[in-house]
């Protein structure tokens, strides 16, 4: 359907979508246990996105490495002040939650990751990492073409978003993605007509007739979802504390734990607060320890319903930091940086190479040793059992990080 067939339909039919805002629910024709029994066979994947560059060499902190401390002597954080996790890193203070995933053998932490020619612009990187395109371009996001490499019949059961507006990464060419933010206003827009779309007054051609019809089954499916989440929101209850900051996970629990249909989510740390551009060190921990409490409260709260087989966490950012420290206590816009993969399933450890800080100065950045794409692939042959030519069309090596 193209604009010129979408404004005809309009001014023919005269209806208004809803624009919903809210969390999950049950099966509306199922009962709860038979709903649960058959969705949660299917692998889930939850994206968190640590928004404005979080600075990955305070992250897992190389300590063993005195060049870390060469390129940063002011917030260089002492051997001393960190959370033990080998002979050569150590976590930042605020990840104690994570530490907890690690010792547990659930936390995958993927160095050096990247692109080549990297962009320093939040919203260019972003879109490379959102579309798997680097240096290049797509109307779709990676969610997105997953969804599609998943299923091709349209529906809007895969994809759920929660934030305040839709992302690149949820665009598919055959899947409406479900985005929301408050569950408890996800609900219709009353400034237009209701859900349902009048018949027109004319006959339609063939070509109209096919967008009406599919316009149609998007304003009821937009119904139907905002009443499964609300209802799913409305029976969601847990003792799990996820902290200050839960990062909207709580909804994704409540959606996974109604046996809503959806394999992929995604949430956003809101605001680009990772941008630590001055005074880092007191920040930056406060950040992580958010993060870190939300993700490991998220994993916490679906054994605890035993609802955790099915679910991983991926955590990334768009870009890292510089390898120096700035004149203002900060770090600046980088390079190569940390993702991290959290689950029940996930063979936990190191992966990929630990970047060199040798011979570099503290106005340069790191060369990335993993591309970014090789984690995405990895997710979708290993995890999701999916082939990732279709998705990221190309060929990646992937890394072997989950307990079959």
């Amino acid at each position: 359907m193209n604009r010129r067939d979408l404004i005809k339909i309009i001014g023919q039919t005269a209806f208004s979508l809803p624009l919903v805002n809210a969390p999950l629910s049950l099966a509306l024709n199922k009962g709860p246990s038979q709903s649960r029994a058959i969705e949660r066979e299917k692998p889930i994947l939850v994206v968190v996105e640590l928004s404005g560059g979080n600075d990955g060499l305070n992250t897992i902190v190389p300590f063993a490495d005195d060049n870390y401390y060469r390129l940063r002597p002011k917030i260089g954080i002492p051997e001393r002040e960190l959370l033990e996790l080998d002979d050569n890193f150590g976590f930042n203070p605020g990840l104690r939650g994570m530490q907890s995933l690690w010792r547990e053998g659930e936390l995958a932490i993927i160095h050096g990751c990247g692109y080549s020619q990297p962009s320093f612009s939040h919203f260019t990187s972003m879109a490379y990492w959102h579309t798997a395109t680097p240096n290049s371009g797509s109307e779709y996001g990676w969610l997105g073409r997953t969804a599609d490499a998943i299923s091709g019949r349209r529906s809007t059961d895969l994809i759920v978003q929660v934030g305040n507006q839709q992302s690149l990464v949820v665009n598919s060419a055959n899947h409406t993605p479900v985005v929301f933010d408050e569950p408890s206003r996800f609900q219709k827009d009353n400034s237009g007509a209701d859900y349902e779309i009048p018949s027109p007054k004319s006959p339609l051609s063939a070509p109209n007739k096919n967008s009406h019809n599919y316009l149609m089954r998007v304003a009821q499916s937009a119904k139907t979802s905002s009443k499964r989440i609300q209802e799913a929101w409305r029976a969601y209850r847990t003792e799990v504390d996820y902290g200050i900051l839960p990062m909207d996970l709580p909804k994704v629990a409540a959606c996974i734990e109604s046996g809503y249909p959806a394999q992929l989510y995604h949430v956003a740390f809101r605001n680009n607060s990772f941008d630590t551009h001055v005074q880092q060190p007191a920040l930056h921990r406060r950040l992580l320890s958010y993060a870190s409490d939300a993700i490991t409260g998220f994993i916490g709260d679906l054994k605890q319903k035993a609802i955790d087989q099915n679910v991983v966490v991926l955590i990334h950012s768009e870009f890292g930091r510089r390898a120096g420290e700035n004149a203002n206590l900060g770090t600046d816009h980088g390079t190569a940086n940390i993702m991290f993969l959290a689950g029940t399933h996930v063979k936990g450890g190191h992966y990929g190479d630990n970047p060199s800080l040798k011979d570099i100065s503290i106005n340069e950045n790191v060369e990335f040793t993993t591309d970014f794409r090789r984690v995405y692939a990895s997710i979708l042959e290993n995890w999701l059992r999916l082939d990732q030519v279709p998705v990221l069309d190309s060929k990646f090596e992937t890394f072997n990080m989950f307990e079959v």
